[in-house]
């Protein structure tokens, strides 16, 4: 390949787009081996990935009105692929349980349910100290 940048007569500057490309080819040859890719029958993936583009992207971020911030866009995209993809089910019990642990758990994580202690402290914060104390000889929660 380096060859083919010298032998149309390719100024420097014509030839840098060759010599990157060559680079690029001759640095990551041990990923390059598609005959064996297609006889494992993995698909080669630039033709996948251009086909699903217009489906997936543009039908997505060009609908008329829309606009899109960069981390909305890269927080909705795999939303859509794993959708396309049909893993959405399989995804959405991972993030369920993965939501779980701290939204959840974290609300028990001293034994004493968050609602309990959220209505604990507004009890102190909404009455006067001396009304609480009072209070509190009457009744002592048993969580």
């Amino acid at each position: 390949m380096p060859r083919s940048a010298t032998l149309p007569k390719l100024t420097p500057q014509e030839g840098k787009p060759v010599d990157t490309c060559a680079r690029y080819l001759l640095n990551n040859a041990k990923y390059l081996k598609y005959d064996d890719y297609l006889k494992a029958g993995f698909p080669i993936p630039t033709g996948v990935i251009e086909g699903a583009c217009p489906h997936l992207i543009q039908d997505r971020m060009d609908i008329t009105g829309a606009r899109w911030t960069m981390r909305a866009a890269e927080a909705v995209l795999p939303l859509g692929s794993l959708y396309i993809s049909g893993d959405w089910d399989e995804y959405w019990q991972f993030h369920l349980q993965q939501e779980h642990k701290p939204n959840h758990l974290a609300l028990y994580s001293s034994g004493i349910p968050l609602i309990k202690q959220v209505l604990k402290a507004k009890l102190v914060v909404l009455l006067p100290l001396h009304l609480f104390q009072y209070l509190s000889k009457f009744h002592s929660p048993s969580y």
